[in-house]
């Protein structure tokens, strides 16, 4: 399904009114009386803060199939204990965006972005450089791109408004954002989510780098995974052999995200102004990725 109007403005949906709209998603609430919010996955990408054109294609059918199949995992289809999601049980998406978009409840989301790292690469590798630290987490020596790290990280990052940069902050200012205990539930709760998720990973050949999570208090005062989860677009995901043989960081680290467009876009764009569009070659070989991400972890 090829989603032209995903990539647009957003839908007329009877039964269900526009409120918001994000990088990636769209978001709607009941036009009448009515429990819960309707998510919708767009074809949009974003990278370096910025939402790009064109969009990619099926991306939106892409997440929302990835998303739905790590959620039920880690309701306990893995083994672990369950951990409560925002779907809705039973409820069913408008026929006009089925297959992008998730019936969820209503929920009091925290303003943090939980970020996990298990390996060095990105922001993080460039702040390592510099400081030996990640996010003011202290290192050891002699580490480089790629590698991983003794144990994974929480790194979480302030939530910032569409066009502003997220902001890296310590756990500490995390605390003076929502409280010790909630902040340490968060943390608690990302790094046992992504322990399970990289295992799972590991098991079929791809490495989970790193990831990160968003949470919100239900009616019932339960943290409740929510968004996106473990998607291509929230997480980095490498293939194991090529990272245990790989001799340079492009070899080791073959990514099934949107690293393609990360690579092209910082290679073709000084990140002033309006980013070019994207080349009709570097739209197809992303959504192959993630096309085969999903083939890979679904089986």
């Amino acid at each position: 399904m090829t989603d032209s109007a995903a990539s647009s403005s957003p839908l007329d949906l009877p039964g269900w009114r526009h409120v918001y709209s994000g990088k990636v998603r769209d978001l709607y609430e009941p036009s009448a009386d009515g429990e819960g919010m309707l998510v919708v996955a767009s074809d949009r990408v974003s990278a370096f803060d910025h939402v790009l054109e064109p969009g990619i294609t099926d991306k939106g059918a892409l997440l929302t199939t990835l998303s739905l199949w790590w959620f039920d995992q880690l309701a306990g289809a893995d083994g672990g204990r369950p951990i409560p999601n925002h779907l809705v049980p039973g409820a069913t998406p408008p026929a006009a965006v089925a297959g992008r978009a998730m019936v969820v409840k209503k929920l009091d989301m925290q303003p943090i972005e939980c970020v996990v790292r298990g390996y060095l690469t990105g922001s993080g590798w460039a702040e390592y450089q510099q400081s030996q630290t990640v996010c003011g987490i202290a290192l050891p020596e002699g580490l480089t791109d790629g590698d991983r790290l003794p144990e994974p990280i929480y790194t979480p990052a302030y939530k910032a408004p569409m066009g502003e940069h997220d902001e890296n902050i310590t756990f500490e200012q995390s605390v003076g954002l929502v409280g010790a205990e909630r902040a340490t539930e968060l943390r608690d709760l990302s790094l046992e989510i992504y322990a399970r998720a990289a295992a799972i990973a590991e098991a079929k050949g791809l490495i989970l780098a790193d990831t990160k999570f968003e949470f919100g208090l239900d009616a019932d005062g339960v943290m409740t995974l929510a968004d996106e989860v473990l998607t291509s677009d929230s997480s980095r995901y490498w293939d194991a052999e090529a990272w245990r043989a790989g001799r340079t960081p492009k070899e080791r680290m073959a990514s099934f995200d949107k690293q393609i467009v990360r690579d092209w876009l910082a290679a073709h764009w000084d990140k002033q102004g309006t980013p070019p569009a994207l080349p009709a070659e570097i739209v197809d070989r992303t959504a192959a990725r993630y096309r085969e991400l999903i083939g890979l972890l679904t089986g």
